[in-house]
């Protein structure tokens, strides 16, 4: 598996993937899933990749080899909608020739991208293109895509990122999303390439690759662990109803409640609790009212 976010934001772009791949425990590869794709002064594209690597592999390819005369390419297309749509069709093409194999090999056609740059004449634009060859691109309410692991790093970019943070915090923010993931995901690892895109540049402005030795991403996970610890810590603890504490502290009980409890097997004994009520279960049907 793997994990890649891309964020489009008011001043640029930020591209973070990792490069682990994985088809068991003892088969733990390294493959880079980030392709750019750089005509200085006329564009600058980035595709990230995850899902099965022959896939992705071979689109990849299509999409960097398609060169014909006549043909439409991410060299030549008039403008970002029209670029994506060579990758969705190049992972169509993929799907006709190899799914109804793999089909048969019982695997499943996964893959995902993000697509994202500018072309020299309009905005920037970011796209997240699926499996089918459709996509979705990126708005003011949804600034960035992830793909692959996505769950461990999502929590951190939605509270922090929107169309006006700057690169550097962006950078940082999808760093500490990559952290997370890499904590919790074994399928997940470095080293990383971090590309940051400064708005209507058209070429490469800034580029990392990231290894275990990195001394930034090290602080990262350093300092990202150990503020996390100490927020917890500040926290104070549940304060029940019946507790006594200053006027003001929020209490997580405020009002008398009881969870569903279970019906009694027959031939037990219990004392009703004070203010409890029994609980009907769906599957029981209550007592007939007398008449």
């Amino acid at each position: 598996m793997t994990y890649c976010v891309g964020m489009r934001l008011d001043s640029g772009l930020v591209f973070l993937s990792d490069s682990r791949t994985n088809a068991g425990v003892d088969q733990i590869s390294t493959f880079r899933k980030m392709t750019v794709f750089e005509h200085p002064g006329e564009r600058l594209m980035v595709l990230l990749n995850a899902g099965n690597l022959a896939i992705t592999q071979a689109v990849q390819q299509i999409v960097c080899e398609r060169l014909a005369r006549g043909q439409t390419s991410v060299w030549n297309a008039g403008g970002m909608l029209q670029a994506v749509r060579v990758v969705g069709d190049a992972v169509r093409e993929i799907y006709a020739r190899d799914a109804e194999a793999l089909k048969e090999a019982g695997i499943e056609f996964n893959c995902s991208f993000i697509f994202g740059g500018q072309i020299r004449g309009e905005s920037m634009r970011l796209f997240q293109v699926y499996a089918a060859g459709n996509f979705i691109e990126a708005t003011p309410e949804n600034p960035y895509f992830q793909i692959g692991e996505s769950k461990y790093g999502k929590p951190i970019i939605d509270r922090v990122l929107s169309p006006a943070t700057e690169l550097g915090e962006a950078a940082k923010c999808a760093l500490v999303s990559m952290d997370s993931t890499l904590r919790s995901n074994i399928s997940v690892g470095l080293p990383l390439d971090l590309l940051v895109y400064e708005a209507d540049q058209l070429r490469v402005t800034k580029f990392v690759q990231i290894d275990q030795d990195n001394e930034y991403m090290q602080m990262i996970r350093n300092t990202w662990g150990a503020r996390l610890r100490q927020v917890f810590s500040e926290i104070p603890d549940p304060t029940w109803r019946d507790a006594l504490a200053p006027a003001q502290t929020p209490r997580l009980e405020t009002a008398p409640c009881a969870p569903v409890r279970a019906p009694l097997p027959a031939g037990l004994e219990t004392d009703q609790l004070p203010g409890s009520m029994p609980i009907q279960l769906v599957a029981q049907t209550p007592d007939p009212k007398p008449r």
